[in-house]
């Protein structure tokens, strides 16, 4: 069942997305070569709990860790571990929180010091792809219409592999409602998008070959090439004409490239809408 929000209950979803944008906001802050992404997981659920919140995956059908860090060919849901990050490493940080009741989940890919040009365009192209998708995300249209935006970009015109086993999703009590977003479909398919729907848009892309497989640990997603993969959400509130996101790259995108230890060259232009 597909629930729609009031507008004082996406105010509320608002601010669990921005909590989680700012709770990746200071991952970016710190973010380096020699720190370990348990390190990171401890960082994001004090910063959560100190802001009287609840990190969402920590337990989450019985997932053990606050956050999933996902390295490299590692597509999703990757464990944090003790491993020390490396410089040419890709990282995504997923995560999510529960504030007053309301779920926010989204997640951002960075780039630890040089990396070949071949990931840089690939982390730009799946940046890129997300808004593509966000455009579409209006009162009216079909999730199809997000999923072929995503789609298109990445696969047709970029040669891609677009994840078919994981898509994204509905938002609001729950962490994951009706209706799913895949990064894959034809326009005009699909459930049509209602004013005050709330959504998770989510690209996972990989370089090379769309093919997966999930590791012994039941969690742990990666590319069956091993080629790198890139993983970018925010939460996204459908309207009319415009669509309203609830999280905030910008403050993540700003502590970023601050940092000196993170690559930011791929930055072609703002990809804000």
């Amino acid at each position: 069942m597909i629930i729609i929000k009031t507008e004082a209950e996406v105010a509320m979803m608002k601010e669990s997305a921005m909590l989680v944008s700012k709770t990746l906001t200071e991952v970016a802050k710190v973010l380096k070569a020699g720190m370990t992404t348990l390190q990171i997981d401890k960082l994001c659920a004090t910063f959560v709990r100190d802001h009287k919140a609840i990190p969402s995956f920590l337990n989450y059908r019985g997932y053990p860790h606050s956050i999933c860090a996902s390295v490299n060919d590692v597509v999703v849901h990757g464990f944090p571990n003790n491993e020390p990050l490396k410089e040419g490493d890709i990282v995504s940080i997923d995560m999510g929180v529960i504030l007053n009741g309301w779920h926010g989940d989204h997640a951002y890919t960075f780039i630890i010091g040089e990396a070949d040009e071949a990931v840089l365009k690939l982390v730009r192209v799946t940046k890129e792809s997300l808004y593509r998708g966000i455009e579409k995300a209006i009162a009216g249209n079909r999730v199809g219409d997000i999923s072929n935006a995503i789609q298109d970009y990445t696969e047709k015109r970029n040669g891609y592999g677009v994840v078919r086993e994981l898509v994204g999703h509905g938002l609001g009590r729950s962490m994951h409602e009706d209706p799913q977003v895949p990064n894959y479909g034809k326009r005009g398919d699909g459930k049509k998008l209602k004013e005050n729907m709330v959504l998770a848009i989510e690209p996972m892309i990989n370089m090379g070959t769309k093919d997966v497989y999930t590791e012994d640990d039941g969690w742990t997603v990666r590319t069956r090439d091993g080629k790198p993969s890139v993983h970018f959400e925010h939460d996204v509130c459908v309207k009319k004409n415009k669509a309203l996101i609830l999280s905030d790259y910008p403050i993540i995108e700003a502590a970023e490239q601050n940092n000196p230890n993170l690559n930011v060259s791929y930055y072609a232009h703002s990809m804000t809408i």
